[in-house]
C-alpha cells in the first residue's frame, strides 16, 4: 500500500541506518532531495531546533500568561493567522477570547474527556530557533511561512520573534482543537516533519538550514526539557549542577561510572556507520565520487562515542587545567 502524504513527511529524510541494510550494491537509488540531505550534512550545515514546550498548555490563566510573555508584556506585537498583530499587556486576554478558548465549553462541546485526571492541551507552545548569527529576519519570514503551511485556515496561531538572546527564535502558539473540530497532536515523527519543513523554509529565505537525527551527525548527547535547556543556557539548572557534581566526586576519588546507556550508544553509532559507508557506495554507483569521499571524510571525524556523565567529566577535566589544577587520576568502572 502507497505511503501517505502525512507518512513519508514524518519518516527521516535521510534514513541512513536503512541504508546498510539495503541489499546488494546497487539495489537502492538516492533521491535528489536525499543527495542534497546527504550533501548539508556532511557539510555540517546549521541543524534547526523545533521545541514543543509541554509545559502549562491545559490551564487557561497559564496559557494567557505565555502569550503576555512572548509579547514581552506590550512591548513586542504577536502575528496572527489572519495577519491582525496585537500588541499590549493584554493581549494575552484578547486572544484567549478571540479563540474561545475556554476549557469547559471545548470538553463538552468536542467530547475531550481528561486522560488520566489530566485536562487536555489548549494549546502547543513551539519554539523554532536557529543558531547565533542566523538573520532574524529570515527566521521570521521561514517561521510565517511554515506556519501558514502547516496551520492556516484549520488551527488559530500567534507568533512572536525573540531576539533577546544570542540565537534568535520565534514562538509560535497554536491552537490545540482546529476550527474544525479536530485536536492536534504531536508525536517524535511530527516534530522530525516539523523540523524539515521549518529547515526547507529557511533555504527559501538564503539561510543554510539541515534538519538530520542526531546520531546521524555522530551526536550522543541527550535531549533536555526545555526547562533544564533554557535554565543550563541561564546556568541555573539544579539538574545540571546534580549531574556536574555527581560527576565530580567521583573524578575526585579517581573513578568515573559507565553509564549504562553507552552499550546502546555504541550499537547505534555502530549502525549508522554501516549505513553511511553503504551511502557512501550508493553515491559511487550514481556517478557521485566527489560526494562519496566528503561521506568517508565524515564518517572519519565523527566524535567518539560520549555518554553525557563522560562529556561532563571531560569539560571538568578541561577546566581543571584551565585553572592548573594537577591533574585527575581516573579509572573508569
Amino acid at each position: 500500500m502507497p505511503k501517505t502524504l502525512l507518512e513519508l513527511r514524518s519518516s527521516p529524510l535521510l534514513d541512513i541506518v536503512s541504508h546498510g541494510r539495503g541489499g546488494p550494491k546497487g539495489n537502492i537509488r538516492l533521491s535528489a532531495d536525499q543527495i542534497a540531505a546527504i550533501d548539508r550534512t556532511v557539510r555540517r550545515v546549521p541543524e534547526v531546533m523545533v521545541k514543543v514546550l509541554p509545559k502549562d498548555s491545559n490551564n487557561l490563566r497559564s496559557v494567557g500568561c505565555h502569550l503576555n510573555y512572548i509579547g514581552r508584556y506590550g512591548k513586542l506585537e504577536l502575528e496572527t493567522d489572519d495577519g491582525e498583530r496585537i500588541q499590549g499587556k493584554d493581549a494575552g486576554q484578547r486572544l484567549l477570547e478571540d479563540w474561545d478558548l475556554d476549557l469547559e465549553k471545548h470538553r463538552k462541546e468536542m467530547g475531550l474527556a481528561s486522560v488520566s485526571g489530566r485536562a487536555p492541551k489548549l494549546v502547543h507552545k513551539i519554539m523554532l530557533s536557529m543558531q547565533p548569527g542566523t538573520p532574524a529576519k529570515g527566521v521570521l519570514e521561514a517561521a510565517r511561512n511554515f506556519a501558514r503551511d502547516e496551520f492556516a485556515l484549520k488551527h488559530r496561531y500567534a507568533l512572536v520573534l525573540h531576539t533577546d538572546e544570542p540565537h534568535p527564535h520565534v514562538h509560535l502558539v497554536v491552537k490545540a482543537v482546529s476550527e474544525q473540530g479536530v485536536r492536534l497532536h504531536t508525536t517524535p515523527a511530527t516534530l522530525r516533519a516539523w523540523r524539515r519543513e521549518f529547515a526547507r523554509h529557511l533555504r527559501d529565505q538564503g539561510i543554510a538550514a539541515n534538519a538530520t537525527e542526531r546520531a546521524v551527525r555522530g551526536e550522543t548527547r541527550t535531549n533536555k526539557t526545555d526547562g533544564i535547556y533554557r535554565a543550563t543556557l541561564r546556568g541555573e539548572s539544579s539538574h545540571t549542577l546534580a549531574r556536574i557534581e555527581s560527576v565530580g566526586a567521583e573524578l575526585l576519588k579517581g573513578t568515573l561510572r559507565i553509564d549504562p546507556s553507552k552499550v546502546t550508544l555504541m550499537q547505534t553509532r555502530k549502525e549508522v556507520v554501516r549505513g553511511w559507508y553503504a551511502a557512501s557506495e550508493i553515491l559511487i554507483a550514481a556517478g557521485q565520487p566527489e560526494l562519496a569521499a566528503e561521506v568517508r571524510r565524515f564518517v572519519d571525524e565523527l566524535p567518539p562515542v560520549q555518554s553525557d556523565r563522560e562529556l561532563i567529566a571531560a569539560g571538568l577535566v578541561q577546566r581543571a587545567r584551565q585553572l592548573h589544577v594537577p591533574p585527575l587520576q581516573t579509572t573508569v568502572r
